[in-house]
C-alpha cells in the first residue's frame, strides 16, 4: 500500500525544479564537451594530429573559438527552449487549467470537471479541487431544493390558513346576521367554527415541530405510560372531534392491561392526531370510519390506524412519509395540507426507537402501522 502511494505521488514539484536547474547547467556542459571533441576530431583529420598541436596559427585558433562560441550559443538556446516547453507542459499549463476551473466555480458553474492526469503536488491539487467541487455542488443542490420546498411550504400554509379563516369568518357573520335562527343551526355553526379553529391550531403546531426537525430540537419529555389507559384517553378526546364531523370511530385493545412503554405523551398524541387528520382529508365514503387497534407484538406494541378513504396508490406508498410529498390527487382546495404531517410522524416515532409504515388499497382505505418497544423492568 505504501509503495503504491509513493508511486502515485510521483516526483515532487520541488524535485522537478531542482532537476530543471541541473539540466540548464549540465546539458550545455555535456554538449559543449561533445562539440569540442567533434571539432577537435575534425581539425585532427584535416590537418593531422601533430600539425594540430605544433602548428596552430592564429587563423585556425580564431576559427576554432568562433565555432565553439556558435556551438555553445546554439546549445544554450536549444536547452532553454526545451526547458521552457517542459515547464509550460508540466507546471504552467496545469496551473492555468486549475485557475480556469476555479473561475468557473466563482461563476457558480459546479459541473466543470478536471481530468486527473497529473501526479505529485499538482495531482493532489486536482484531486482536492474535484472534492471541493462535488461538495459545493451537493450543498448548492441541497440549498436550491430547500428553497423550493420552503416556497412550496409557504404557499401551502397560506392556502391552508386562508381556508379555515374564511370559513370561520363566514359562519360568524351568519351568526351575527341571524342566519342561525334555530338551536340546531347555531349548534352546527359553533361546531364548524370549533373544527376550523382546531385545524388552524394543528397547522401551527405542525410548523412548530417542523422548525425543530432539522436541528433535532423537538422537545421530548419521556415517561413511563400505561398503554391501555393512555390510548383510551386519546380515543375519547379524538372521538369528540370525529363525532362532530360525522365520522365513526372504533377502538380495539388487544394488549395486556399492564403493558407499558417509555414515550412522550404529548408527542405521541401528535402522532395519532396527525395520522387521523391525514385520514380525514381523504375520506370519500358517505359514512367515514376510522379504526384504532392496539396489537401485542412480543416485546413491542403495534398500533394500527385504519380508514375507509380513497386509499394510496402503490407507487406513492414509499413516499408518503417524505417531507412536502403529496400525491397529485391531493393538490386541490378540498384537501390542501402542508405536506409535513406524516414526515413529523415518522420523525417522532423514530425518536421513540420505533418504526412506521403504510399499507393501502385504492378505493378501500389505508392503514398506518407503527411499532414501539415495551418497557421492561431491569432485573
Amino acid at each position: 500500500m505504501e509503495t503504491e502511494q509513493k508511486k502515485k505521488k510521483g516526483i515532487s514539484l520541488k524535485t522537478k525544479i531542482v532537476i530543471a536547474s541541473l539540466i540548464v547547467v549540465v546539458i550545455p556542459i555535456i554538449l559543449t564537451w561533445i562539440t569540442t571533441l567533434v571539432i577537435r576530431f575534425y581539425y585532427s583529420n584535416t590537418m593531422g594530429e601533430q600539425s594540430f598541436h605544433a602548428r596552430v596559427d592564429q587563423t585556425i585558433l580564431h576559427h576554432f573559438l568562433l565555432d565553439m562560441l556558435i556551438a555553445m550559443v546554439l546549445i544554450l538556446v536549444v536547452s532553454v527552449f526545451m526547458l521552457r516547453q517542459w515547464i509550460h507542459v508540466k507546471i504552467i499549463a496545469p496551473i492555468a487549467e486549475l485557475s480556469h476551473a476555479m473561475d468557473k466555480i466563482s461563476q457558480g458553474d459546479f459541473d466543470y470537471q478536471l481530468e486527473e492526469k497529473y501526479v505529485g503536488e499538482l495531482g493532489d491539487l486536482y484531486e482536492n479541487y474535484e472534492k471541493m467541487r462535488l461538495k459545493l455542488k451537493e450543498s448548492t443542490d441541497e440549498l436550491r431544493e430547500n428553497e423550493r420546498t420552503n416556497r412550496e411550504l409557504v404557499s401551502n400554509i397560506s392556502h391552508d390558513l386562508k381556508t379555515p379563516i374564511t370559513a370561520i369568518k363566514g359562519y360568524v357573520e351568519g351568526i351575527m346576521d341571524g342566519v342561525a335562527d334555530t338551536p340546531e343551526k347555531m349548534d352546527k355553526y359553533i361546531k364548524t367554527i370549533y373544527n376550523k379553529a382546531n385545524d388552524m391550531n394543528n397547522l401551527i403546531n405542525e410548523l412548530t415541530i417542523y422548525a425543530g426537525i432539522d436541528t433535532n430540537r423537538i422537545p421530548y419529555h419521556f415517561q413511563k405510560i400505561n398503554v391501555a389507559d393512555y390510548f383510551l384517553d386519546c380515543v375519547e378526546e379524538v372521538g369528540l372531534d370525529l363525532e362532530s364531523r360525522n365520522i365513526k370511530l372504533n377502538f380495539d385493545n388487544l394488549v395486556p392491561e399492564d403493558t407499558e412503554i417509555i414515550a412522550d405523551p404529548e408527542q405521541l398524541k401528535r402522532v395519532i392526531n396527525n395520522i387521523i387528520g391525514n385520514s380525514i382529508k381523504y375520506l370519500d365514503k358517505e359514512q367515514g370510519v376510522i379504526e384504532i387497534r392496539l396489537l401485542d407484538d412480543y416485546d413491542a406494541i403495534r398500533v394500527e390506524i385504519e380508514d375507509n378513504g380513497k386509499g394510496i396508490a402503490t407507487k406513492d406508498l414509499s413516499k408518503v412519509f417524505e417531507r412536502f410529498y403529496r400525491t397529485d390527487e391531493s393538490r386541490n382546495s378540498a384537501t390542501g395540507g402542508s405536506g409535513i404531517g406524516l414526515s413529523i410522524v415518522k420523525k417522532i416515532i423514530e425518536d421513540h426507537g420505533g418504526y412506521i409504515w403504510a399499507s393501502s388499497k385504492e378505493g378501500e382505505g389505508t392503514v398506518m402501522h407503527f411499532v414501539i418497544r415495551k418497557y421492561k423492568e431491569e432485573e
